[in-house]
């Protein structure tokens, strides 16, 4: 089976979460498996029922997923009127730098020109995610300083990408 993106459904929760959670462990970025914010990044349940969660898969595993969220709703942190963003990418540590990161957001990026009414795609990043942040770059996001915030009460800069869509330019097949 191909490397395939779909929905999230209630079996792959499990999986979900121990991704995620991994990832932004195995990175480095949170040491502490109890930080609040893993938590939140482990609970797939509430993240499903306010935004949409997607899934990619090889060979009918799951490898990666992301969430995607729209000005004003529960899970925006930064999306403005006519943007799509997207967040908690994450793909399994057992199978980075495998291109899944890279195929996922070119993904977003086509679902997005899809959608009536939205001509960009953001996201957060934390200011230490370098990889991502060449990732980013690499499909022609730009920071935007201007839009960038701070966690409450920690040391935790957030970087904001945007990547704005031009009709014309697909990065891969449509969603």
């Amino acid at each position: 089976m191909p490397f395939t993106i779909r929905r999230v459904t209630a079996a792959d929760y499990d999986d979900v979460r121990r991704i995620t959670r991994d990832a932004y462990i195995h990175a480095g970025y949170f040491s502490d498996p109890d930080h609040p914010y893993v938590q939140i990044l482990s609970d797939i349940e509430h993240r499903a029922e306010h935004a949409e969660v997607w899934v990619g898969e090889e060979d009918g595993v799951v490898v990666g997923s992301f969430a995607i969220t729209f000005e004003g709703q529960r899970y925006t942190d930064i999306a403005l009127a006519g943007e799509l963003e997207f967040r908690m990418l994450a793909v399994d540590p057992a199978v980075q730098r495998g291109g899944f990161g890279r195929r996922m957001v070119e993904w977003i990026i086509d679902y997005a020109r899809a959608l009536d009414g939205i001509d960009a795609v953001s996201l957060t990043s934390g200011s230490d995610m370098v990889r991502a942040h060449r990732l980013y770059e690499s499909l022609g996001f730009e920071r935007v300083p201007g839009r960038d915030w701070w966690v409450r009460d920690e040391d935790i800069q957030l970087w904001v990408f945007r990547l704005g869509l031009q009709p014309d330019r697909t990065v891969t097949s449509r969603p």
